[in-house]
C-alpha cells in the first residue's frame, strides 16, 4: 500500500488502482467511513507561539483521535466533517449506489468515498461502468468535489477524458437539512448522466477518426519524449515505454476488433497509464494513480487532444 495512504476498504473484487482491505460489503456511507478507519472528528483548535502567545487569526484543524494536525486555516474556515461530507450520498441508495472504497491519503488531510452507480452504459459497443468519488480535505486546500471515472469494464480502465461538452468534476456545498443532501444527490446524478451521455458520442466519434501507423508512433513520440540531453539509459528506458505503449495498440486482445481509429489509441494509453509498470515504482505510485479519478490523468488528456487535433 502507499506510504501515504493510511485506511482504506474495498468490497468484491481489488480495485484498478490496487489499494485497500477486503471487506464484504459497505451498506452506508456509515459503514463505509468506519470501514476505512474515518470516524472521525476535525477539532479546532487554538494556536500558540513557543512563549505561549496565542496566534490571532488562525486555528488548526487536529483529529480527534491522535492530535494529528491536518492543517492550519484562518478562523474563518468551516470545517465539514467527514460524516458531513459524506451523508448526502446515502440518499442514491435507493437507485442502488453501492460503496466501493474509501480511504485517507497525506495523514488524514485529504478523504475520500468512491462509489459504483447502479447503471452500466454500452457505449461504442462496449460496457462502460460509470464510478463517481467523493473527496474532502481538512488542511484548507479545497473543499468537497465530485468526480466521475468511467470504467471500461473488460480491462478496468479509466476513461476519464476532460470533455469540452460537460463537467467531469465538480464542487458541493455541504447543506445542514435532509432535503438539501437530497437535492445535491439528485444534481450529481444529473451531471453524471450528462456527462455519460456526451462521453457516448465523443467515443463514437473518435471512432470515425482514421488513425495511420505513422501517426501512432508520432503520437507515442509526443506522449513520451526524449530530451535532448538524454543520457544513454534514460533513452533505452524511454523506448522500452514506447515500444509498451506500440503494443497495447495493435496487441490488446480486447480491441482487435476496434479498427485502427482514434478511439482504440485513446484506449491503449489508457490502458497505459492504468496498468503499466513505470521504471522506476515510487512508494506512493499508487496513491497518485488513484488521485488521477478526481484530478484526471494527463497522459490520457493530452492523447484524446491529439487525436481531435488530428480529426
Amino acid at each position: 500500500m502507499a506510504a501515504n495512504v493510511e485506511t482504506m476498504f474495498y468490497t468484491r473484487e481489488k480495485p484498478w488502482h490496487g489499494m485497500g482491505t477486503y471487506v464484504d460489503e459497505a451498506p452506508t456511507s456509515a459503514d463505509a467511513l468506519r470501514l476505512a478507519g474515518l470516524d472521525w472528528e476535525v477539532l479546532q483548535k487554538d494556536i500558540y507561539t513557543k512563549e505561549g502567545i496565542p496566534v490571532s487569526g488562525y486555528k488548526a484543524n487536529v483529529r480527534s483521535t491522535d492530535q494529528q494536525v491536518l492543517g492550519v486555516v484562518t478562523e474563518r474556515y468551516k470545517v465539514i466533517q467527514n460524516q458531513e461530507a459524506f451523508a448526502f450520498t446515502d440518499a442514491l441508495l435507493g437507485k442502488g449506489v453501492r460503496y466501493e472504497t474509501a480511504g485517507a491519503l497525506q495523514e488524514g488531510k485529504r478523504v475520500w468515498l468512491l462509489a459504483r452507480l447502479p447503471r452500466e452504459y454500452i457505449i461504442a459497443g462496449e460496457c462502460i461502468s460509470p464510478y463517481l468519488v467523493f473527496s474532502n480535505t481538512h488542511d484548507g486546500s479545497g473543499a468537497v468535489r465530485v468526480a466521475i471515472t468511467p470504467i471500461r469494464v473488460v480491462c478496468n480502465n479509466t476513461l476519464n477524458l476532460a470533455l469540452e461538452t460537460a463537467k467531469r468534476s465538480w464542487s458541493m456545498v455541504h447543506t445542514g437539512d435532509i432535503k438539501g443532501k437530497i437535492q445535491e444527490a439528485t444534481d450529481t446524478l444529473f451531471m453524471a448522466e450528462k456527462y455519460m451521455e456526451n462521453l457516448g458520442k465523443e467515443f463514437d466519434r473518435l471512432r470515425s477518426i482514421s488513425v495511420t501507423d505513422e501517426m501512432v508512433e508520432e503520437y507515442i513520440k509526443l506522449l513520451l519524449p526524449i530530451d535532448k540531453e538524454a543520457s544513454t539509459a534514460t533513452i533505452k528506458n524511454i523506448g522500452k515505454l514506447r515500444e509498451d505503449m506500440q503494443a497495447r495498440y495493435y496487441d490488446a486482445p480486447d480491441l482487435k476488433n476496434v479498427g485502427r481509429n482514434a478511439y482504440r489509441f485513446v484506449n491503449a494509453v489508457s490502458d497505459f497509464a492504468t496498468h503499466s509498470n513505470p521504471l522506476r515504482r515510487t512508494a506512493n505510485y499508487n496513491e497518485n494513480l488513484f488521485s488521477r479519478t478526481i484530478d484526471g490523468n494527463p497522459m490520457i488528456d493530452k492523447a484524446y487532444q491529439l487525436v481531435c487535433t488530428a480529426a
